[in-house]
């Protein structure tokens, strides 16, 4: 047994518990109302799944729009796919929940950052949830916290 508890590990598994709900309750009924997601994930990652296109074109990182135009959303414990629409083609993705970055719903303004580390298994794992009241703080963890308002409607 370790002499310390892992409370970031323990974080992001729960985090990422909550990603793979709300994906399964929009992959069974749709997305509900105004609700939209921004997903930005690691394109180098384990087990991602992207025609070599997309990776040559984002050899680091992309963020996906789950909006109007998504079919065959299934999840998994590990992860999720997707087809998405580029260019008039249809795209089939699978994206592990370790490869994501940030998750942001800005229909109601609520965001997750998880930040990278080497290791995440042995090491404690940082991360920073970003969410903001009716009164409009937000709350800030470290540097390079997505800003909602560049998602947000004029």
């Amino acid at each position: 047994m370790s002499e310390t508890i892992n409370y970031g590990r323990l974080m992001h598994k729960a985090m990422r518990g909550l990603l793979a709900e709300v994906l399964s309750d929009v992959a069974q009924g749709g997305l509900p109302g105004e609700h939209h997601f921004f997903i930005t994930f690691e394109t180098n990652a384990d087990n991602v799944v992207i025609p070599d296109w997309l990776r040559e074109r984002y050899p680091d990182e992309m963020t996906i729009v789950l909006q109007e135009w998504f079919r065959d959303l299934e999840v998994s414990r590990d992860g999720f796919s997707v087809t998405l629409n580029f260019g008039d083609s249809e795209v089939p993705l699978a994206i592990p929940f370790d490869a994501i970055r940030t998750f942001v719903d800005p229909s109601v303004e609520f965001g997750l950052k998880f930040e990278a580390t080497e290791g995440d298994d042995d090491e404690e794992s940082p991360m920073v949830e970003m969410v903001e009241d009716d009164e409009g703080d937000a709350e800030k963890g470290d540097a390079e916290v997505v800003s909602l308002d560049a998602f947000r409607k004029h």
